[in-house]
């Protein structure tokens, strides 16, 4: 994947602080977003599909899990 140029604001004392740390802005401020953008995805798939997993949720809870006879432990 290639690489865009964004423009960020933060705040001024955290950026000198970042500095004076020998910190790569970009970088860590990719990998922040990464995050909270893969956190957000996975919000938005668990609202997408809660009727799924209440729906499983209670069959198991009525008729327990589905190979439960074949659990060794």
């Amino acid at each position: 994947m290639g690489r865009v140029k964004v423009n960020l604001t933060i705040d001024a004392e955290l950026s000198r602080e970042a500095r004076a740390l020998g910190l790569n802005m970009s970088r860590v401020a990719e990998a922040a977003i990464a995050k909270v953008a893969r956190e957000e995805r996975n919000r938005r798939w668990r609202q997408d599909n809660r009727a799924a997993l209440d729906a499983y949720a209670e069959e198991v809870e009525r008729d327990g899990l589905p190979l439960a006879r074949f659990r060794s432990f």
